[in-house]
């Protein structure tokens, strides 16, 4: 398991309409805080202020065919030359992460072909990274400085 140390810095949250709402970093839109967007929004954090990886190299909940299913990642991390670097699954605090969510996240890797995979509920996060068809669990996130 990876210990996540997230940023001082926490998601803006707003009332509208007597909804709370959180502010996406990437996407730059509100939307309705739910337990799973809170994770989400905290680990983009994570990713830009603590592993430094540029906002403009990240995806944020976009359509992926899975053989003819229409779903949708939470995160991808693109290379500078716009490949697939990491796709990440991001599940509620309270969601348990299992061997499921672990083939949610290879299934869109198919499509993706990521070299890394990551499952996250906030406080646990597991990741791996494939290299020659095998897969090794990582005991850190590589920051955006260390895989240049």
């Amino acid at each position: 398991m990876i210990k996540i140390n997230y940023p001082d810095s926490k998601p803006a949250i707003q009332q509208d309409k007597g909804r709370e709402k959180i502010f996406c970093i990437i996407r730059k839109t509100w939307l309705v805080l739910t337990p799973e967007e809170w994770v989400r929004q905290n680990f983009l954090l994570y990713l830009t202020e603590v592993l430094n990886y540029p906002p403009a190299l990240i995806a944020v909940e976009k359509q992926v065919m899975v053989g003819s299913l229409k779903k949708r990642f939470d995160i991808v991390v693109y290379s500078n030359d716009i490949f697939p670097q990491m796709v990440i699954e991001c599940k509620s605090m309270n969601e348990t992460l299992t061997l499921q969510v672990l083939n949610q996240v290879l299934r869109y890797n198919q499509r993706l072909q990521a070299p890394v995979f990551v499952i996250t509920n906030g406080k646990n996060c597991f990741a791996f990274e494939r290299k020659n068809e095998k897969f090794t669990a990582l005991k850190k996130l590589l920051s955006a400085k260390a895989k240049k």
